[in-house]
């Protein structure tokens, strides 16, 4: 690090941007400073910069819109964002949109130059990248950061894992349910990698029989069995220099995962009949639709494995736990698979999706709305077009007791009055809301009677007081 690394740092505070400025050419960094975002953009146009430091608070024009603006100039330059107390939400946005990272005000000066020193190391790395300009048929399509959807708080919690993960070389464990977009968040990991224009292997450890997956990631000597007429080349050899995808990773039989540690601490293996020592740089992102630790308790995964692949640990929330982000991917859904304009859903049928438990999460939403699209007539998608049933929840046949001697009165109005909310639930597809307002309750009382008649699932997480 020298002077021949040169940031920008942008901030209306005169003070602060006196401080950066002495603290950053005490590390023989090379300085500029911009008070305004549209002085900033000005001079990324007009110069070379290795990092920016950049105020989310700013006059003119707001630091998250001069970051965009940023990344659709030079989208590999890292934009470090200055933060004050109270702004988590914009720094999470700030993260999607793609910044490096962030600093708070007031800041650690160990932490602020560590961040620093990474932004740089990232840059020139990306520089080496760029002047080597290396191709491959094994890079996969560049695909949009915008592929993943969510504006939730949990989602966001995603953004700034990738953002933390993805210009490192760890390993990284990404664990989810079926359907919740394991593979989408591998894609975007890679895409903002290092590795970027280095090779991506994808390989499903659930799709491929056990006994064929060790020559698929480390391929196999001529002559290694019956029908190794050629040698073959694996995923590993492949992938070198790049990342490779383990989708299932849980799949795997235990000697597999012990052939995998020994790669891993040694980044090195031998084909499948082989005895030439193969040594390779490969980054390793896996994924899980189970819950590995539990996994390594029943004895079906190898701890020391776990620790290995569980560097960086990216945990994907089922769709039933951000349910205010179904709206966002509703929409998504509607653009990426219908070639009709301006085609909306009613409100009724939005609240039927939102009502949904989907255990299939969004893979189950998007083939929802896929088959909705097809059914649907008109400019508008109508609760008839959505082929989901109503919650299982509130299913309960209506409890009959007009031939039953019950004569207590407490029991009697308690049967009635569960017999009506479950009614009105039903007739509002499970709006609590709307079920609060029917029946003449507010929603806190709504809430006690569906947990006293165990009416109440694991939706409450979902409904805001």
């Amino acid at each position: 690090m020298n002077a021949e690394n040169k940031i920008l740092v942008v901030d209306d505070e005169i003070k602060m941007l006196a401080t950066v400025r002495e603290i950053l050419e005490n590390e023989k960094y090379s300085v500029d400073e911009a008070t305004d975002g549209i002085i900033a953009l000005e001079k990324i146009k007009s110069n070379h910069y290795d990092a920016v430091i950049l105020d989310i608070n700013l006059p003119y024009k707001d630091g998250l819109e001069v970051l965009q603006e940023i990344k659709n100039i030079d989208n590999d330059l890292p934009v470090i964002m200055f933060t004050a107390f109270g702004s988590n939400e914009r720094i999470i946005k700030a993260m999607k949109i793609g910044a490096f990272d962030y600093i708070d005000k007031p800041f650690e000066l160990d932490d602020f130059l560590f961040i620093i020193k990474r932004a740089i190391r990232y840059s020139n790395l990306i520089s080496e990248l760029n002047s080597i300009k290396h191709n491959t048929s094994f890079v996969s399509p560049q695909i949009n950061y915008d592929d993943i959807i969510g504006s939730s708080y949990k989602m966001k919690q995603i953004y700034k894992l990738i953002g933390r993960a993805a210009p490192t070389d760890v390993t990284v464990l990404i664990e989810g349910e079926s359907g919740t977009g394991k593979e989408i968040i591998a894609d975007t990991i890679q895409r903002h990698s290092l590795r970027a224009n280095k090779p991506y292997i994808k390989i499903n450890c659930a799709a491929i029989p056990d006994t064929l997956l060790e020559s698929e990631l480390f391929g196999y000597e001529k002559g290694a069995f019956t029908d190794a007429t050629n040698k073959k080349i694996g995923r590993f050899e492949l992938a070198n220099g790049g990342t490779i995808f383990l989708d299932e990773i849980n799949n795997m039989s235990l000697a597999l995962q012990t052939k995998l540690l020994r790669f891993l601490q040694h980044k090195t293996f031998e084909r499948v009949g082989g005895n030439e020592t193969i040594s390779v740089d490969v980054r390793i992102i896996s994924a899980t639709n189970k819950n590995i630790e539990e996994e390594v308790k029943l004895g079906n995964f190898r701890e020391d494995l776990f620790y290995r692949l569980n560097i960086m640990h990216i945990k994907i929330p089922p769709l039933r736990e951000h349910k205010e982000d179904i709206p966002l991917l509703v929409e998504h859904f509607i653009q990426k698979h219908c070639h009709k304009k301006n085609l909306t859903i009613s409100d009724s049928a939005l609240e039927l999706l939102m009502n949904h438990t989907w255990q299939g999460n969004i893979r189950e939403l998007e083939n929802v709305i896929q088959r909705a699209l097809i059914v649907a007539q008109g400019s508008v998608i109508s609760k008839e077009d959505i082929a989901i049933p109503l919650n299982d929840e509130y299913k309960v046949s209506t409890h009959k007791f007009s031939n039953e001697e019950n004569f207590n009165l407490h029991e009697a109005i308690a049967n009635l009055e569960k017999e009506l909310i479950i009614k009105v639930l039903n007739k509002t597809n499970g709006n609590k809301s709307k079920a609060a307002e029917l029946l003449g309750i507010n929603r806190r009382q709504l809430f006690t009677k569906l947990h006293q008649y165990n009416l109440f699932s694991s939706v409450i997480s979902d409904m805001k007081e």
